[in-house]
């Protein structure tokens, strides 16, 4: 059972033990990695590994050669006497390890003999994680996070930057949201260029820039100042010089620290563009022109800073009359989370203007704490089969944290490793309906070869908590106030929740259920017995529990919108009642401060804590 299907398998007669020791032989310094992940591996296996440059006798063997042409490609030979890796390149040789590794966990010690020709469907495969939305990774969790991604094949890491990076020309930037030093960025890069992922820089540039615009003496920069209660806005007036000199000012800080030849600028939503200080203009050339025309000059300092500049294309299908003006070097990021939704349909426009081309789904993890699972796994297997049926460059599969992000790292893991599979090989990754992949996930995550893992996930992403459950739980029992600070605060959702009662029991019984039925502990004694010398199981040991946590909000935001509607329909409740359901947000905030703590920075944990203490607070004084 393969994650991430290889093109190719040819099985042939017989089997392949490893002895005691196995021996594993390169002659290329560039092949330690997947050789340290090799005796990891076979450690548990208690096969004595040894690493050796004695290629004669090795009973695994790295060679390199010219007729596998692809450079991320690679040859697996499984015979009765050795394992043969061929590439032509030490990436194809990590690739071919991934698949070796993904034998040895389905198999064990004994595997069957084949050859395994194989090699990606698209040059890039990434992963988008949100830096900016309040929960700042450290660098510790990054580094754990690249070793998974590029197990799954992934070569690409961009992590979204708003104002979280310390830029020294503009030190008020980032300030109390514990942002990115140049050496936390350059030991992230160290560790992906090991591992053979582009470290690929990302920066805000026009639209989503309230956190910068709302310091005093940049305000004034703001496009619509006040818009979203910001006080500058959240976009940037692209007809003020100043604002591009600020952003030149950022790019000549940030962009050298990374040897990745892209660049994302974003460009991506700027929701006041041409309502405010640039309308004048915008009446005079046109709303496109004034966006096209930012667009160049962020360009030109992208090209000054030896980058092609990546842009979001939402803006860009707005305005489809900028198409032919756009540098034809100039990648489009085409993104759309709806399975089919419009901007997959105009994938064409971009394809028909001869652009590069990037596709870019979801994991769906935003504005949810078990992601919505079904419909994450069909934006993503659908927007993969375009992308290669188009020709695109990649797919980039996007992990927000809006609202504060109190989505947690590892639910997301299932849909970013689901990505791998559908952007190496769209026609063999498992179909997103069913439970194949959930499964060969399990096993080859957290070595659960007796599903109990396969459940879990789909009872915490279940797509009928949508969006509603995550504001829900910090939401006014009374009234329709979404409670939290700043930019956590939840928005009012309870009156519209359209599931009716007996359905919302039903959720908080199957969550019992899940919490009862022993999976946690489950897996993770998988987890431990493991013992896989190279990766550090801490990883998924964290998920387990981000798991258990996320099914507990799910249950208590179902109970919350059951108890909003008896409240305000006038009902009494009982004191009781209200008691549990306080006890068990203050449960949900414990678990929630450690597990934040243990995989990211401290700064604006503070503002999550905040909508559950004041819901906390209402439901006690409830209660009284």
């Amino acid at each position: 059972m393969f994650l991430i299907p290889p093109k190719r398998v040819t099985t042939t007669d017989g089997s392949f033990t490893f002895p005691t020791p196995a021996r594993i032989a390169t002659i290329h310094s560039d092949d330690r990695i997947p050789v340290l992940q090799l005796v990891g591996d076979l450690s548990r296996l208690e096969c004595g590994p040894r690493a050796t440059q004695a290629t004669r006798d090795a009973e695994i063997l790295f060679t390199r050669k010219r007729s596998v042409r692809h450079p991320q490609g690679y040859v697996l030979t499984i015979s009765p006497k050795r394992i043969e890796i061929a590439s032509s390149t030490a990436t194809g040789a990590y690739y071919a390890t991934q698949t070796l590794r993904e034998l040895i966990a389905a198999n064990g010690r004994t595997l069957p003999c084949m050859t395994i020709t194989d090699e990606p469907d698209l040059t890039r495969r990434g992963y988008y994680l949100d830096c900016s939305r309040g929960k700042v990774p450290t660098v510790a969790t990054v580094t754990e996070l690249v070793e998974r991604l590029a197990r799954w094949k992934i070569n690409e890491l961009e992590l979204y930057v708003e104002n979280v990076f310390t830029f020294s020309r503009h030190p008020e930037i980032g300030v109390g949201f514990s942002p990115f030093s140049p050496e936390d960025i350059l030991t992230i890069q160290e560790h992906c260029a090991e591992h053979h992922v582009d470290f690929v820089p990302s920066l805000t540039s026009l639209g989503h820039f309230e956190k910068i615009l709302m310091l005093p003496g940049y305000e004034e920069l703001g496009e619509l100042p006040g818009f979203h209660d910001v006080p500058g806005g959240t976009t940037l007036n692209p007809v003020d010089p100043r604002s591009i000199e600020l952003v030149a000012d950022m790019y000549a800080e940030f962009l050298p620290l990374f040897t990745a030849d892209d660049f994302n600028a974003c460009g991506d939503e700027p929701w006041e563009l041409g309502q405010g200080r640039s309308k004048a203009k915008a009446d005079e050339v046109g709303l496109g022109t004034v966006y096209l025309d930012f667009i160049l000059e962020l360009r030109r300092l992208s090209v000054q800073h030896g980058k092609r500049m990546n842009l979001w294309g939402d803006i860009v299908l707005k305005h489809p009359e900028i198409i032919p003006e756009l540098p034809p070097e100039l990648v489009l990021l085409n993104w759309e989370y709806t399975p089919n939704g419009e901007r997959i349909v105009r994938n064409g426009e971009f394809v028909e203007a001869g652009l590069p081309l990037v596709c870019c789904p979801g994991t769906h993890g935003w504005q949810s704490h078990g992601t919505r699972l079904r419909t994450s796994m069909n934006n993503i297997h659908g927007f993969a089969g375009v992308a290669v049926e188009s020709g695109a460059e990649g797919l980039l599969n996007t992990d927000w944290g809006d609202w504060g992000h109190r989505n947690t790292l590892g639910v997301s893991m299932h849909a970013a490793a689901y990505g791998g599979a559908c952007s190496w090989n769209h026609a063999g990754a498992p179909l997103p309906d069913g439970d194949e992949f959930l499964a060969a996930y399990a096993l080859h995550s957290y070595a659960d070869s007796s599903g109990v893992l396969v459940p879990v996930v789909k009872t915490i992403g279940d797509d009928e908590y949508g969006s509603w459950a995550y504001h829900a739980l910090i939401e006014s029992l009374v009234a329709p106030e979404g409670f939290g600070d700043g930019f956590s605060k939840a928005r009012p959702v309870i009156d519209s929740v359209g599931i009716d009662e007996p359905t919302l029991r039903s959720k908080i019984e199957a969550a019992d259920a899940l919490a009862a039925n022993g999976a946690w502990e489950a897996a993770g004694m998988a987890i431990d017995n493991e013992r896989r010398a190279y990766e550090r199981r801490a990883f998924e040991r964290t998920t387990i529990e981000e798991y258990a946590l996320s099914n507990l909000m799910n249950r208590a935001a179902a109970r919350r919108v059951l108890l909003a509607r008896e409240l305000r329909g006038g009902d009494r409740v009982a004191p009781q009642e209200l008691t549990a359901h306080r006890d068990e947000l203050d449960e949900i905030r414990e678990r929630f401060s450690a597990l934040w703590l243990r995989r990211s920075r401290p700064s604006r944990l503070v503002d999550s804590l905040a909508g559950l203490e004041r819901a906390m607070r209402e439901t006690e004084e409830l209660g009284a």
